[in-house]
């Protein structure tokens, strides 16, 4: 009882990811400031970064949307690993493009994404990219998923739309500045395409099948808040906004472990995690004293971390 009660305590919650989990993603930027408020060049360069990323890790998105000060994705990952790397390449890349073109220099994102395990439940699976849909609409900014601005996956979800994205190779952008040659970034500029994945629970659906149920979801949406006579900020005044300032309450909490419908089905993954966590408390431990560690499967092993440049540390 002790070893449970110890690791219940533990202040950081692991990156533990149950074979073929869905994950919900969310990353705020710092102070809540507006820094990735839309515009047709950022939209283009967020999309272009996460469709590199996706190349560069093979991690299945499923779903995404850039609010003005936050952000939340429905990911597939493999394991821990790939999605600490997908979101490390999409992250630091997408506060370069946007620092670039804010005139922002300081640090960008408030602090490390969070993530949530999503059961298998189809209903709950069905209800969190709903969620996701309805950003922007329940914090009365738009009327409407389809009227967001910024970068999303709402008209390739509905209606079947290609998603590219600009990326530019800011290396070699340097590195040419660097021999003294011209470097604009037309110059280093490509276009990329960045492919969506089913929900798991939609894997056996063909892609006109699930379209029909991101419309039903998006028009439930529209019609809960119609009936609300819910008045919206409107997509002009968010257009408009300073992308340095940042709102008078900025509301935040602490995104859940994980996302169930079922007690029973929370019980087992909490369960599955506190093991998790035992089993790799007492791996590090064996592995900062020098002995032979046996890490859990799927988990991220600090020696995975050290060789990708980042520091030794649990999770």
């Amino acid at each position: 009882m002790s070893e449970y009660r110890l690791v219940r305590m533990m202040p950081r919650n692991l990156r533990y990811l149950p074979e073929g989990s869905l994950v919900e993603v969310t990353v705020r930027t710092v102070h809540g400031r507006f820094l990735l408020r839309p515009s047709p060049k950022l939209n283009d360069r967020i999309v272009g970064v996460l469709a590199k990323a996706q190349a560069a890790t093979g991690m299945k998105i499923c779903a995404f949307i850039y609010l003005s000060n936050h952000a939340h994705l429905l990911l597939r990952p493999e394991d821990a690993e790939q999605l600490a790397r997908f979101m490390a390449y999409a992250n630091s890349n997408i506060a370069r493009e946007a620092g670039r073109l804010h005139g922002w220099k300081e640090r960008f994102w408030g602090r490390r994404y969070s993530h949530s395990v999503i059961s298998d439940e189809p209903e709950v699976q069905q209800s969190r990219l709903r969620y996701l849909l309805s950003q922007g609409v329940k914090e009365r900014l738009v009327a409407s998923p389809h009227h967001w601005p910024g970068a999303s996956s709402t008209q390739t979800l509905s209606r079947g739309e290609p998603l590219e994205g600009e990326w530019i190779d800011r290396t070699e952008q340097y590195r040419a500045g660097r021999r003294g040659e011209p470097n604009p970034s037309l110059r280093f500029a490509s276009r990329h395409a960045l492919e969506l994945a089913p929900l798991p629970c939609w894997d056996e659906l063909d892609p006109n099948a699930r379209r029909t149920r991101v419309r039903r979801l998006i028009r439930e949406i529209e019609e809960e808040h119609e009936a609300r006579g819910t008045v919206f900020f409107g997509r002009e005044a968010i257009l408009e906004q300073n992308p340095l300032d940042r709102p008078a309450v900025f509301h935040r909490s602490p995104a859940p472990r994980f996302h169930a419908a079922r007690p029973r089905v929370r019980r087992a993954l909490e369960w599955a995690y506190c093991l998790f966590r035992i089993e790799y408390s007492q791996a590090s431990r064996d592995y900062r004293a020098g002995r032979r560690a046996e890490f859990p499967a799927r988990s991220f092993r600090p020696v995975a971390f050290l060789a990708a440049g980042g520091r030794l540390g649990p999770g």
